[in-house]
């Protein structure tokens, strides 16, 4: 009997820890190749899957939401296996999942953020990005978040796309915020927002910003907000220029920002002001929450390597606010038994097999892909080719895999190990019940859908549909006497 892993009477135990998009790529890349025969089971904590374009997609972008279509696809794949509501480190270890697949990927994304790293920083009214587009978006970690959105003056630090969303939404009309699939509560919230002024802050000059092309113009096409750029703060230094000549992204953003530069305030209850070349140093409080922050005038300076940095000036300037976003990245959180960099805040790897440290040694049967691989850059599309690296260097590694025992390799096996531990793991049919509760729940309100925002919540919304679904039994006949 032919026993070697990768065939049809013993496909390939692959388990991918994340049901984000480098999870479904990394299992998409799985199912394509042709040389080895494989069963897929994906993991996620959440009961929903598609991690970031479920709940890190601003709820007015839907269009990009729509490749959950793609995903779809490869989780109906019979390969496939979908376990949600089960987190690893907590209902299982990652210790019991090497033993029951032959190679374990990783893609859990990057779930926390990055500090600024400043006095005041421990004050109310100073939140992450992270937070505040997890708790629009109805994350299940974030439904209780409470943002103080009576204060007039917001400070958004950061000058990615992840910072264009924050100031968007902050920026954006109820009314059009009505129409998408923004978290009920936060919709109530920002009904009730008294934001007039949001302040952009941009570490380096507008020739370095990350957002996209669309991003900025979207900005400038809001019904309810002027975005005010000074003329002054797009003039380049050599550096940026040459810079600038060589990115047609960058290039085609200066252009935007000029254009925007030349309309100034045309009147609207909103304001979006960016601050180029400003460094937040601290921020200033009374009675323990935000007053002001304290910026340092930067100029930009090339490096022998070509990167260009900002250096502090030594001049000041403060701004009064009330509220501060910090949007200057994200990074990976450790999980129990995977190596992790600390200082890097992701996992340890070589293009995608793990290392048991910085610098350190290859882990057999472990992968990395997506954000806790690379750290947060790209788009929702980078995870592909990234996916298919990791999973191209697992395929050349099978013959050399320790393959799980045969025990523990049964289908079975991990469903069994589950329920004995009272694990309510949901399946794609169960999460697909849920979908479309919420699409039921939107359409009365003319939305995309209304989320179930609690984890406990999808799963009584999903016993009380089987409830009405479970036929209804005849009663036993009386045998006559």
């Amino acid at each position: 009997m032919d026993t070697a892993i990768g065939t049809s009477s013993r496909p390939l135990r692959v388990a991918i820890v994340g049901a984000g998009p480098s999870g479904f790529y990394a299992a998409g890349a799985l199912l394509q190749q042709k040389e080895y025969q494989v069963s897929v089971d994906i993991f996620e904590r959440l009961p929903a899957p598609y991690g970031l374009v479920r709940y890190g997609v601003a709820p007015d972008h839907q269009k990009i939401k729509s490749v959950t279509k793609v995903y779809d696809r490869t989780i109906q794949d019979p390969r496939v296996r979908y376990f949600g509501n089960v987190e690893v480190g907590r209902d299982l270890s990652a210790q019991e999942l090497q033993l029951h697949y032959d190679a374990v990927i990783y893609a859990v994304g990057a779930l926390a953020d990055r500090r600024l790293g400043i006095p005041g920083e421990e004050m109310e009214n100073v939140h992450s990005a992270t937070e505040f587009v997890a708790w629009y978006n109805g994350h299940p970690d974030f439904t209780d978040r409470e943002f103080d959105l009576g204060q007039e003056v917001v400070a958004v630090v950061g000058v990615g796309n992840v910072a264009m969303d924050v100031a968007r939404i902050l920026a954006r009309s109820v009314e059009e915020l009505a129409t998408t699939d923004i978290a009920d509560y936060a919709l109530e919230a920002l009904r009730h927002s008294r934001v007039r002024a949001i302040h952009i802050i941009a570490r380096r000059g507008p020739a370095q910003a990350k957002f996209t092309n669309p991003e900025i113009k979207e900005l400038g096409e809001l019904s309810t907000a002027d975005v005010i750029v000074k003329p002054e703060d797009l003039e380049l230094d050599p550096a940026s220029a040459e810079a600038v000549a060589q990115d047609a992204t960058a290039a085609r953003n200066l252009e935007t920002l000029r254009q925007l530069a030349q309309r100034g305030p045309t009147g609207k209850p909103r304001q979006i002001h960016f601050h180029f070349l400003r460094s937040p140093k601290e921020i200033l409080g009374q009675d323990g929450r935000v007053a002001s922050l304290r910026l340092e005038v930067n100029e930009l300076r090339p490096t022998e390597s070509g990167y260009i940095q900002a250096h502090g000036t030594g001049r000041f300037e403060t701004l009064d606010v009330g509220l501060v976003m910090r949007a200057i990245g994200y990074r990976s959180v450790p999980i129990p038994g995977v190596p992790f960099d600390e200082r890097r805040g992701r996992i340890p790897n070589d293009r995608g097999r793990v290392l048991d440290g910085p610098q350190g040694q290859v882990v057999s049967g472990l992968y990395v892909v997506g954000w806790a691989k690379r750290g947060p850059t790209g788009v929702i599309g980078t995870n592909k080719p990234d996916a298919v690296e990791t999973v191209q260097l697992l395929l050349e590694d099978v013959p050399h895999l320790t393959p799980a025992s045969v025990d523990r390799a049964d289908p079975q096996a991990v469903v069994a190990l589950l329920e004995e531990r009272g694990v309510r793991f949901i399946t794609y049919q169960e999460w697909k019940i849920i979908d479309q509760l919420e699409i039921e729940r939107g359409k009365a309100q003319g939305r995309p859908r209304v989320k179930f925002t609690r984890v406990e919540e999808m799963i009584q919304a999903l016993e009380a549909h089987r409830r009405q679904e479970a036929p209804v039994e005849a009663p036993t006949p009386v045998q006559p006497g």
